[in-house]
Protein backbone atom coordinates (compact mmCIF):
# COMPACT_ATOMS: atom_id res chain seq x y z
CA UNK A 1 0.00 0.00 0.00
CA UNK A 2 1.12 3.57 -0.69
CA UNK A 3 2.08 5.75 2.20
CA UNK A 4 -1.03 7.60 3.31
CA UNK A 5 0.03 11.09 2.43
CA UNK A 6 -3.26 12.82 1.67
CA UNK A 7 -5.92 11.04 3.71
CA UNK A 8 -5.47 9.24 6.97
CA UNK A 9 -6.02 5.49 7.05
CA UNK A 10 -9.04 5.78 9.33
CA UNK A 11 -10.95 7.79 6.70
CA UNK A 12 -9.98 5.37 3.92
CA UNK A 13 -11.03 2.39 6.07
CA UNK A 14 -14.38 4.04 6.76
CA UNK A 15 -15.01 4.58 3.03
CA UNK A 16 -14.01 0.99 2.22
CA UNK A 17 -16.16 -0.45 5.03
CA UNK A 18 -19.17 1.38 3.58
CA UNK A 19 -18.44 -0.23 0.21
CA UNK A 20 -18.01 -3.65 1.86
CA UNK A 21 -21.48 -3.23 3.38
CA UNK A 22 -22.84 -2.21 -0.03
CA UNK A 23 -21.24 -5.28 -1.65
CA UNK A 24 -22.56 -7.58 1.08
CA UNK A 25 -26.04 -6.08 0.58
CA UNK A 26 -25.74 -6.77 -3.14
CA UNK A 27 -24.62 -10.33 -2.54
CA UNK A 28 -27.59 -11.00 -0.23
CA UNK A 29 -30.03 -9.14 -2.49
CA UNK A 30 -28.98 -10.98 -5.65
CA UNK A 31 -29.28 -14.33 -3.84
CA UNK A 32 -32.88 -13.43 -2.94
CA UNK A 33 -33.56 -12.33 -6.53
CA UNK A 34 -32.07 -15.58 -7.89
CA UNK A 35 -34.46 -17.56 -5.71
CA UNK A 36 -37.46 -15.48 -6.77
CA UNK A 37 -37.17 -15.45 -10.57
CA UNK A 38 -38.55 -18.16 -12.81
CA UNK A 39 -36.36 -17.75 -15.91
CA UNK A 40 -33.23 -19.94 -15.76
CA UNK A 41 -31.11 -17.26 -17.50
CA UNK A 42 -32.06 -14.70 -14.84
CA UNK A 43 -31.42 -17.21 -12.05
CA UNK A 44 -27.92 -17.77 -13.43
CA UNK A 45 -27.32 -14.03 -13.90
CA UNK A 46 -28.38 -13.17 -10.34
CA UNK A 47 -26.35 -16.05 -8.89
CA UNK A 48 -23.27 -14.79 -10.78
CA UNK A 49 -23.91 -11.25 -9.52
CA UNK A 50 -24.15 -12.51 -5.93
CA UNK A 51 -20.75 -14.21 -6.34
CA UNK A 52 -19.25 -11.04 -7.91
CA UNK A 53 -20.52 -8.91 -5.01
CA UNK A 54 -19.01 -11.38 -2.55
CA UNK A 55 -15.65 -11.21 -4.35
CA UNK A 56 -15.77 -7.40 -4.34
CA UNK A 57 -16.42 -7.42 -0.59
CA UNK A 58 -13.53 -9.84 0.02
CA UNK A 59 -11.16 -7.72 -2.05
CA UNK A 60 -12.07 -4.60 -0.08
CA UNK A 61 -11.85 -6.46 3.25
CA UNK A 62 -8.27 -7.48 2.37
CA UNK A 63 -7.34 -3.82 1.73
CA UNK A 64 -8.90 -2.70 5.03
CA UNK A 65 -6.92 -5.43 6.77
CA UNK A 66 -3.69 -4.26 5.05
CA UNK A 67 -4.41 -0.73 6.25
CA UNK A 68 -4.60 -2.06 9.80
CA UNK A 69 -8.35 -1.72 10.03
CA UNK A 70 -11.17 -3.96 11.15
CA UNK A 71 -13.05 -4.96 7.96
CA UNK A 72 -16.83 -4.83 7.94
CA UNK A 73 -18.30 -8.31 7.58
CA UNK A 74 -22.05 -7.82 7.65
CA UNK A 75 -24.78 -6.22 5.61
CA UNK A 76 -26.09 -2.79 6.53
CA UNK A 77 -29.30 -1.99 8.29
CA UNK A 78 -30.40 -0.42 5.00
CA UNK A 79 -29.57 -3.72 3.29
CA UNK A 80 -31.70 -5.66 5.75
CA UNK A 81 -34.55 -3.25 5.08
CA UNK A 82 -33.95 -3.56 1.33
CA UNK A 83 -34.17 -7.37 1.52
CA UNK A 84 -37.37 -7.25 3.55
CA UNK A 85 -38.76 -4.92 0.90
CA UNK A 86 -37.77 -7.42 -1.81
CA UNK A 87 -39.55 -10.20 0.08
CA UNK A 88 -42.65 -8.07 0.58
CA UNK A 89 -42.68 -6.92 -3.04
CA UNK A 90 -42.25 -10.50 -4.26
CA UNK A 91 -45.10 -11.73 -2.09
CA UNK A 92 -47.41 -8.94 -3.25
CA UNK A 93 -46.67 -9.19 -6.96
CA UNK A 94 -46.67 -12.97 -7.17
CA UNK A 95 -42.95 -12.84 -7.90
CA UNK A 96 -43.13 -11.65 -11.49
CA UNK A 97 -39.70 -11.52 -13.11
CA UNK A 98 -40.27 -7.87 -13.97
CA UNK A 99 -40.91 -7.02 -10.30
CA UNK A 100 -37.74 -8.84 -9.24
CA UNK A 101 -35.72 -7.08 -11.96
CA UNK A 102 -37.15 -3.76 -10.79
CA UNK A 103 -35.97 -4.47 -7.27
CA UNK A 104 -32.51 -5.54 -8.45
CA UNK A 105 -32.17 -2.36 -10.45
CA UNK A 106 -33.08 -0.36 -7.35
CA UNK A 107 -30.38 -2.20 -5.42
CA UNK A 108 -27.85 -1.41 -8.15
CA UNK A 109 -28.87 2.27 -7.95
CA UNK A 110 -27.87 2.21 -4.28
CA UNK A 111 -24.54 0.56 -5.14
CA UNK A 112 -23.87 3.13 -7.90
CA UNK A 113 -24.46 5.97 -5.45
CA UNK A 114 -22.19 4.40 -2.79
CA UNK A 115 -19.31 3.89 -5.24
CA UNK A 116 -19.75 7.35 -6.76
CA UNK A 117 -19.56 8.91 -3.28
CA UNK A 118 -16.48 6.83 -2.42
CA UNK A 119 -14.72 8.03 -5.60
CA UNK A 120 -15.40 11.64 -4.60
CA UNK A 121 -13.21 11.05 -1.52
CA UNK A 122 -9.45 11.53 -1.46
CA UNK A 123 -8.26 7.91 -1.78
CA UNK A 124 -4.70 6.63 -2.27
CA UNK A 125 -4.08 5.79 -5.95
CA UNK A 126 -3.90 2.01 -5.48
CA UNK A 127 -7.13 1.93 -3.45
CA UNK A 128 -8.84 4.28 -5.92
CA UNK A 129 -7.91 1.91 -8.79
CA UNK A 130 -9.69 -1.01 -7.07
CA UNK A 131 -12.76 1.08 -6.23
CA UNK A 132 -12.90 2.47 -9.79
CA UNK A 133 -12.67 -1.04 -11.31
CA UNK A 134 -15.46 -2.29 -9.03
CA UNK A 135 -17.56 0.80 -9.86
CA UNK A 136 -17.27 0.01 -13.59
CA UNK A 137 -18.63 -3.47 -12.79
CA UNK A 138 -21.54 -1.95 -10.86
CA UNK A 139 -22.35 0.30 -13.84
CA UNK A 140 -22.28 -2.68 -16.24
CA UNK A 141 -24.52 -4.70 -13.89
CA UNK A 142 -26.97 -1.82 -13.54
CA UNK A 143 -27.22 -1.27 -17.30
CA UNK A 144 -27.65 -4.98 -18.01
CA UNK A 145 -30.37 -5.38 -15.38
CA UNK A 146 -32.14 -2.24 -16.58
CA UNK A 147 -32.09 -3.57 -20.18
CA UNK A 148 -33.48 -6.95 -19.03
CA UNK A 149 -36.17 -5.20 -16.97
CA UNK A 150 -37.13 -3.01 -19.94
CA UNK A 151 -37.40 -6.03 -22.27
CA UNK A 152 -39.46 -7.89 -19.64
CA UNK A 153 -41.71 -4.83 -19.26
CA UNK A 154 -42.16 -4.65 -23.06
CA UNK A 155 -43.54 -8.22 -23.03
CA UNK A 156 -46.21 -7.46 -20.43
Amino acid sequence: MDAMTTTNSKDVIEVLNDLIETSKDGEAGFKVCAEDVKRPDLKALFSDRAVECGKAASELQAIVFQLGGDPENSTSLAGDMHRRWVDLKSAITGKSDEAVLNECERGEDVAKKSYKEALEKDLPADVRAVVERQYQGVLRNHDQIKALRDSERAKS
